[in-house]
């Protein structure tokens, strides 16, 4: 029996789930940070790694064939030629790059996805300008890249979704001459970038080390990685253009196939490339922190149930918890609309459901004015998922069938990956 593990190592702890041939979940397992500061530290992540290996049963990691990791975007760190770790990690979200910007404004294009605090290229810059470093040779890993390296033991690759946010030319696939220029004659050639293929390509055998600790077949193989966003829409299902998938969490995120790419800066869009087509995805800053604040958790399931969702509620809101918006709306200065607040509060949440649908309806409408696929389906994960209400509600405005995708565990994605990438 051939199996598939992947590997999730997201915001909250790493999971892991083993599916056969027929994508049936065979096993899974989680491991949990005890606090924020450990998801830094990469003696941490190399512990959840072996330990989520461990917990799979035996006659189960005897079959796994393949492997594949997703890990947070833009999670970096500088490592020696023997793939040890010489800084910390810097998050997804650390914004230290930040003085970075004006560097990274007068060598990237205008507009560019680097040009951001958070950025794998700024937090590059900002390692190399902070960190003492000696001749030696150093290499830049993502997280994925270096979870993989730990079991396949080839350094420096990764995969063309990690490394967008380095400046890698996803539709060339090549890294542009702007970035190589730059690397070569600024930052000097001791500092290796990832070399770069495909997610879900296989890279190499476990070692024989890894193969001796877990059990693990010798032939199986470390696929490429990818994100862990990219990794939870694989895990959707959704597969054809137009196919879309809503994430319902404290923010609203969507993602839109396409055979067409769409890049506005202005809007925070940009494409991650899967395969031959594209994934068109913005964030807007409303979505159910908004409810949160508002509602408990069971006021939401109580009240939700009070709501007759083909009616409509007569209130417009643009639910917000503090001024600016990036995507529908780029305006920093727009202020939330939360008035009138009737003193129903199932009439308050009906209007802030309405509103959270008008804006995803917003959303899609902008992506396909940019020249993205025309929407036809959308998958929905994340809490919002669990609402029939609002799901009911969003149907109305999308116009679409609207509903919750079956799996939304990026682990599950990328063993999908990884069963895409083997040798069957």
């Amino acid at each position: 029996m051939n199996l598939y593990l992947g590997l999730d190592f997201g915001t909250s702890g790493a999971r892991a789930v083993v599916i056969n041939s027929n994508f049936q979940l065979k096993a899974q397992t989680q491991y949990a940070w005890e606090n924020a500061q450990e998801n830094k530290l990469p003696h941490v992540w190399q512990k959840a790694l072996f330990s989520l290996i461990s917990d799979i049963p035996e006659k189960i990691r005897e079959e796994i064939q393949a492997i594949a990791i997703d890990g947070t975007s833009a999670t970096v760190l500088l490592c020696n030629s023997y793939g040890k770790p010489v800084t910390e990690a810097l998050l997804y979200n650390d914004s230290r790059g930040v003085t970075m910007m004006d560097k990274l404004k007068s060598i990237a294009p205008s507009n560019h996805p680097v040009i951001s605090a958070t950025s794998s290229l700024a937090k590059l810059l900002w390692l190399l300008e902070n960190i003492s470093l000696s001749n030696q040779t150093y290499y830049f890993f993502h997280q994925a890249d270096w979870l993989g390296f730990l079991l396949h033991g080839k350094i420096g690759v990764s995969d063309y979704n990690n490394v967008l946010k380095l400046g890698y030319d996803v539709g060339d696939l090549s890294y542009p001459d702007w970035l190589t220029d730059f690397v070569n004659s600024q930052v000097g050639k001791n500092i290796h970038l990832p070399e770069v293929v495909t997610p879900g390509a296989t890279v190499g055998n476990v070692t024989t080390e890894i193969v001796n600790s877990f059990g693990l077949s010798p032939e199986c193989v470390v696929c490429a990685g990818t994100t862990d966003s990219i990794a939870a829409f694989i895990a959707s299902g959704a597969n054809t253009p137009g196919e879309a998938v809503t994430s319902l969490g404290s923010t609203l995120v969507l993602k839109l196939l396409s055979r067409t790419r769409v890049d506005d800066a202005k809007y925070g869009i940009y494409s991650h490339r899967l395969g031959d087509l594209w994934l068109v995805g913005g964030a807007s800053n409303t979505g159910g922190a908004v409810l949160r604040h508002f509602f408990t958790d069971a006021e939401l399931e109580s009240l939700s149930r009070q709501i007759n969702p083909n009616v409509e509620s007569g209130l417009d809101y643009y639910p917000l918890l503090e001024k600016g918006e990036r995507f529908p709306i780029n305006d920093p200065e727009l202020l939330p609309r939360l008035d009138p607040k009737p003193e129903n509060p199932v009439m308050f949440l009906h209007g802030l459901l309405e509103g959270l649908a008008k804006i995803e309806l917003r959303g899609y409408e902008l992506l396909q004015a940019l020249g993205a696929a025309t929407l036809i389906k959308v998958y929905t994960a994340g809490g919002g998922a669990k609402n029939p209400t609002f799901t009911e509600i969003r149907r109305r405005y999308l116009g679409v069938p609207t509903m919750k995708a079956v799996y939304t565990d990026a682990a599950y994605g990328s063993a999908i990956l990884a069963k895409r990438g083997s040798r069957e």
